[in-house]
């Protein structure tokens, strides 16, 4: 079974694709973005766990 990991982070208004692209290439999966509670955009992101990760 696979076992994830996951990050949350804020998206920045001017760069949202930048941020996205970049941790794509780092393996994260964007699941869901929402406004966050101080308003602004959140990224909801997971990432198969790896040995290294655990």
């Amino acid at each position: 079974m696979t076992q994830w990991e996951y990050f949350i982070t804020p998206l920045p208004l001017h760069t949202p694709g930048v941020v996205l692209n970049n941790l794509g290439k780092m393996g994260w999966e964007l699941v869901q973005v929402m406004t966050g509670p101080e308003g602004g955009s959140v990224a909801y992101l997971k990432r198969p766990l790896t040995a290294e990760g655990e």
